[in-house]
């Protein structure tokens, strides 16, 4: 048995490779839980895995897959039995390139579209046997600050992660009669290894001086609410989506 918030709890993380995603792996780690990482970048999937050492397993897994999303729910069914939390992390943001919304090209909108919104659908709905059997599991899904800003450049990426909120909210009360809580935090700019070719040095600045917080957000920003969401802590909050912005954003 470990010891920590979220001891011997199997929590499966998309996305997970790298970026916040594999920040919000760490921290199951670090407090006591089983962390199951997913990604479709199979070398790094396997070394975030790796570096965190003791149960952390590593499932290679395309969010916006079908098939891929049931070979993933029958290997948490034959290895785990139960799940207890869903990090819906995995989406396509970094490498966007910003442009007006009518010089999107349809395939990049239905990638995106894929990724980020059907994705938490499909993963959730695949998962959604052993996350019963668990009695009290939670799912987090990953929105983002740029909903309630309204940013220009990639509407695609705005209308999918808008989606992302509503569906936290359906899925609630949806999963509520079954104990299973649904939750979505909503960073602002959050700055990790992975480049980010869509913020100028001036844009960052002024999102800075935008926040109440007058300093860059880091990947530990936000894993402490992650793993409270997960967490017994919040056993009484469930629909809810939590901006983790430094005050970007005040609702």
């Amino acid at each position: 048995m470990s010891a920590g918030r979220l001891a011997d709890r199997v929590i499966v993380i998309t996305g997970a490779g790298q970026g916040l995603g594999r920040a919000y792996a760490r921290r199951v780690a670090d407090d006591g839980g089983v962390p199951v990482l997913t990604d479709l970048n199979e070398e790094a999937g396997e070394k975030a895995a790796a570096d965190l050492g003791g149960r952390a397993r590593f499932v290679r897994h395309d969010v916006a897959d079908p098939d891929s999303c049931a070979e993933l729910a029958e290997t948490v069914r034959r290895e785990f039995g139960v799940l207890h939390g869903l990090v819906n992390n995995a989406a396509v943001f970094s490498a966007i390139q910003m442009r007006p919304f009518w010089e999107i090209p349809v395939a990049e909108w239905d990638r995106v579209l894929a990724v980020n919104l059907r994705g938490p659908w499909l993963v959730t709905g695949a998962l959604l046997p052993a996350l019963r059997a668990a009695g009290d599991a939670s799912v987090v899904n990953v929105a983002s600050d740029a909903v309630d800003l309204g940013r220009p450049g990639y509407l695609h990426y705005i209308a999918s992660k808008g989606g992302v909120v509503g569906l936290t909210k359906s899925m609630a009360r949806e999963l509520g009669d079954e104990g299973i809580r649904v939750n979505a935090i909503s960073p602002g700019p959050t700055y990790t290894e992975v480049p980010r070719g869509t913020v100028s040095p001036e844009q960052r600045t002024a999102m800075r001086s935008a926040q109440a917080l007058h300093r860059d957000a880091a990947p530990e920003d936000m894993v402490g609410v992650v793993s409270f969401l997960l967490s017994a802590d919040a056993r009484f909050v469930t629909g809810q989506t939590v901006h983790v912005s430094g005050g970007l954003v005040l609702s």
